[in-house]
């Protein structure tokens, strides 16, 4: 009976050890192939896992690591064959490896820019889901070379929710030119990414080009989309607001319902109406995260040019100021003006740069960063 038991024990110890030995392999394989479960790979953004890839739809969500070698092959899959990202390998962000993804699953070697035995990178979208999502499966080293423990993430989260301006639409579009095309579209350089690097902060991107909070150029508006999971179309994922808190949500809506309501007419409303569909957005961010500092902003295209809609945020967040339920706290929410220049396009980096210098500033001042 004893030598029976033992047998038992040692059955099992070993489907142990053969379950994780399994698992392990699973991540990283005898030809260098790493998976996108590998403990290694440190995510930063809203991004939707399964058991074999990470799904990276909005702009701004990344994927980091660290590896020995010169071999590096990106394992991608994209639903359009319109996405971006920039490869920033050593921290090299003045000149990182821009890639305009294929649609449907490709290997991308990059081995060429390579060249150091010891290399940090971060694979980072430049557009949003209006390009689709891109399905990250892994990557492939030497077979003698394995991933390295990554840098610890940033204690400081800013949360963005925003437009094309946020997105950074056309940011590196000639002045003089049109600027909607996902080439020239770079969310590491709009001031949202700016403002987070200046401050040393993660930060995640919840933008949308077209997008208004009262009205949008297509059938949603961002009440109606802040909460999902996945940002490339109006859909039914559902994103879980208790996996990651900030410490400060921005938001700058307005610019799509200034033109949207003032020019285009497609919505008939009062300053009062918009006042309120204001309140009522930026009072339900306040309930879902409720230690954060707000700053809601406006610009920098033509709907600062006067004090008509900077107004309308600025008497929206004096009433949520005063409100019982808000105990009067005047230092949790803050707002700001983007100045409109005279531009009249989408801001381009050097716009983006003004803007992040001052959001920046505002941040180290309330936050004490």
């Amino acid at each position: 009976m004893n030598r029976l038991l033992q047998n038992i024990k040692v059955s099992k110890v070993l489907s142990t050890i053969l379950m994780l030995l399994s698992f392990h392999a699973n991540a990283l394989n005898p030809n260098g192939n790493y998976s996108s479960n590998s403990d290694e790979f440190r995510y930063s953004g809203r991004i939707s896992f399964n058991q074999e890839s990470a799904y990276l739809t909005w702009p701004g969500t990344s994927v980091s690591f660290s590896f020995s070698g010169r071999k590096l092959v990106l394992d991608l899959d994209d639903d359009t064959g319109n996405n971006y990202f920039n490869v920033i390998i050593n921290d090299n962000q003045d000149f990182p490896l821009v890639l305009n993804t294929k649609k449907g699953r490709h290997q991308y070697d990059i081995s060429y820019a390579i060249n150091t035995d010891v290399s940090s990178v971060t694979l980072f979208k430049r557009t949003e889901g209006a390009e689709g999502g891109t399905f990250f499966h892994g990557v492939a080293l030497d077979s003698e070379e394995v991933l390295l423990d990554s840098a610890l993430v940033s204690r400081r989260r800013i949360l963005f929710y925003g437009d094309s301006i946020t997105v950074g639409m056309g940011n590196e579009a000639a002045d003089n030119n049109r600027d909607n095309l996902a080439s020239e579209k770079n969310h590491y350089l709009s001031y949202a990414a700016i403002t987070a690097r200046n401050l040393d902060a993660e930060f995640h991107s919840i933008a949308k080009s077209g997008i208004g909070f009262m009205v949008s150029w297509f059938d949603f508006i961002m009440p109606e989309y802040y909460d999902q999971l996945t940002g490339e179309s109006n859909n039914d994922s559902t994103w879980d607001f208790e996996q990651w808190q900030p410490h400060v949500v921005v938001v700058n809506l307005g610019q799509n319902d200034k033109w949207l309501i003032e020019n285009e007419r497609k919505l008939l409303a009062t300053p009062q109406e918009i006042q309120n569909a204001y309140e009522a957005f930026i009072r339900e961010l306040m309930r879902l995260h409720p230690d954060a500092t707000f700053v809601c902003a406006i610009g920098s295209m033509d709907a600062s040019r006067d004090e008509r809609w900077p107004g309308y945020i600025d008497n929206a967040v004096n009433k949520i100021k005063v409100s019982p339920d808000n105990e009067g706290d005047s230092t949790r929410i803050y707002t700001t003006v983007f100045e409109f220049n005279g531009y009249g396009a989408h801001p381009r980096v050097a716009q983006h740069h003004q803007n992040a210098e001052k959001l920046t500033s505002i941040l180290k001042t309330v936050m004490g960063w």
